[in-house]
């Protein structure tokens, strides 16, 4: 049956009822939460529904990158959002690393938890958690939105620099993570002054020098969720692109 593992003894039927979701499935593993939870809401599955596998066999991140998802190492799941309008999708993946960092905050304490443009949680100088948000468009307006989101609950042996919430309890943490990608895709609009304060708080870039995606100092970040940098020209705002420092 799809979906018909358990992880930490429930089902997701009985995950469901514990988050307060449309509907779990889980899988000991898959090769890749986010395309599960894409055939999902392509079929019309509601907002909220969610896919956890225990291991991805081709977890990504941004750029397909490879995302190391071995059994036990983290959680590893998806959730079916639909924006309510272009301005709210296109600085999801911003809302859900703030809301991300919030909620996972008092499992990493006294770890600061902090937020890398535009799509990464650190726990101290390891990456601890990424999101990957993939769209489907139709008439400028977006369909729906996968919000795949993975934390790593032991630091990956290939990655040995990383961030893991290694004393956090998996389900404490899968909790935290659905709560915190549907609270950020109930949001409408750009980001508001008080979400762009927030992300101050935890930037790692701001008034930090870098070369990408364009030379200067960053500033900060724009409404739209672009990143802003004043560099020789002035200030230019950047909405593609890897942040890496001088």
């Amino acid at each position: 049956m799809a979906g018909g593992a358990t992880w930490h003894g429930l089902d997701g039927a009985g995950w469901a009822a514990r988050l307060g979701v449309p509907a779990v499935e889980v899988y000991d593993a898959l090769p890749s939460t986010n395309d599960r939870a894409q055939a999902l809401a392509a079929s019309g599955a509601a907002v909220g529904t969610v896919v956890l596998a225990d291991a991805q066999r081709a977890g990504r991140g941004r750029h397909g990158r490879a995302w190391a998802s071995a059994p036990g190492a983290g959680v590893w799941c998806s959730v079916v959002a639909r924006p309510r309008d272009a301005a709210a999708a296109g600085v999801l993946a911003l809302r859900v690393g703030l809301e991300l960092a919030d909620a996972l905050a008092p499992l990493a304490d006294p770890v600061p938890l902090t937020l890398k443009w535009p799509n990464d949680v650190f726990a101290g100088d390891g990456k601890l958690a990424g999101i990957l948000l993939e769209a489907r468009w139709q008439d400028g307006v977006p369909s729906h939105v996968v919000v795949g989101v993975g934390v790593n609950l032991r630091v990956p042996d290939d990655q040995p620099s990383a961030a893991a919430l290694d004393r956090a309890a998996p389900p404490a943490v899968f909790a935290a993570v659905v709560e915190a990608a549907r609270r950020a895709a109930r949001t409408a609009g750009p980001l508001s002054p008080d979400e762009r304060a927030r992300w101050a708080v935890r930037d790692r870039a701001v008034g930090r020098a870098v070369t990408s995606p364009g030379v200067g100092i960053v500033v900060g970040l724009a409404a739209d969720g672009g990143l802003q940098v004043r560099g020789p020209d002035g200030l230019a705002t950047f909405h593609a692109g890897s942040l890496r420092f001088a």
